[in-house]
């Protein structure tokens, strides 16, 4: 049954924050396991509470970006989507540039680290949200 608070702008924020706790699970367990295989000792920057604090507001202003794409737009999720990719791709080459510590092995893993993370939040923007904003059983059961 269509509620009457679920409007076009309520489904894409809601839609985006739950893309938002899949993303901040799936980068918890990848950030544990490797921390577990790598014994990766630089967490100061990139630990459990910053993720779950910063993945779950970018994941809200990323679904008010996906609102303003499809309201203003009528190729808006194609732009979203685009827009979404190439924010990946380049935040994954400038991650390379990024110079953490003077050890090469520990530079190296935080790279590996911050690049995984990084592919985890953008593949869930740029295929998550969409997915779920037109995924029927996900408004009727969820939203």
């Amino acid at each position: 049954m269509k509620s009457p608070y679920n409007t076009p702008f309520s489904d894409a924020c809601l839609t985006s924050v739950f893309a938002g706790f899949i993303a901040t699970l799936l980068c918890m367990i990848y950030y544990l396991g490797y921390k577990e295989v790598t014994g990766f000792p630089l967490s100061i920057l990139i630990n459990v509470s910053s993720m779950i604090f910063i993945i779950n507001l970018l994941f809200l202003a990323i679904g008010f970006i996906y609102y303003f794409f499809m309201k203003y737009s009528k190729k808006g999720e194609a732009l979203f989507i685009i827009l979404f990719v190439l924010i990946t791709i380049i935040s994954v080459v400038i991650t390379n540039t990024i110079h953490r510590a003077d050890d090469l092995q520990l530079n190296q893993q935080f790279h590996q680290l911050l690049n995984g993370l990084l592919m985890i939040i953008g593949m869930t923007s740029f295929i998550g949200i969409p997915f779920l904003f037109h995924n029927k059983k996900f408004h009727e059961e969820v939203l």
